[in-house]
């Protein structure tokens, strides 16, 4: 896969995608563990994006090169380098809507697992800049999450039917 050859690059795709894969086994064995998981990536993500974009919107022309698709190279290319603030500025909010999802209860929390699935998705093509196939394994758990029928705030427990105000 093309990027694989820089070193470092190596090292932060073995590490993405050791993470994914315990992300997705931390939230097959809890649910709520997961989501919780799952708001601090996501709040990360947003705003590692939102101060990436305002102080380094250069940083993200080299996905180009790492991508699978010709058409994302040339989007990446050509609209996406003239408006990376708005466009990865509009990606952040996301990133952090979705973080915010997470610690909600039913609705809120499906609505972000789909919005979380269609971005991991989404950005797979990526190849190393994403670490395919971390965007992949993630958006699973992900599907795990929203399978679930009924989720109570993260803060709260949930114990046969009934919420309880335990905290995690």
């Amino acid at each position: 896969m093309k990027g694989l050859e820089n070193p470092t690059n190596l090292i932060l795709y073995i590490i993405s995608n050791s993470l994914a894969l315990l992300i997705l086994f931390a939230t097959w064995k809890n649910i709520r563990l997961g989501r919780l998981l799952f708001f601090m990536l996501f709040a990360w993500a947003g705003w590692t994006n939102w101060t990436t974009a305002l102080n380094n919107p250069s940083a993200y022309l080299g996905e180009a090169e790492l991508t699978f698709f010709n058409f994302y190279r040339e989007f990446i290319l050509g609209w996406f380098s003239s408006n990376i603030v708005l466009a990865v500025g509009f990606i952040a909010s996301c990133q952090a809507l979705i973080a915010v999802a997470m610690l909600g209860k039913t609705p809120l929390v499906k609505l972000g697992a789909i919005g979380g699935i269609l971005f991991l998705v989404a950005i797979a093509p990526f190849g190393v800049g994403s670490a395919f196939p971390c965007t992949l394994v993630l958006a699973v758990a992900m599907g795990v999450i929203l399978a679930k029928k009924e989720h109570s705030y993260l803060w709260m427990k949930q114990i046969q039917g009934k919420i309880s105000k335990n905290a995690i």
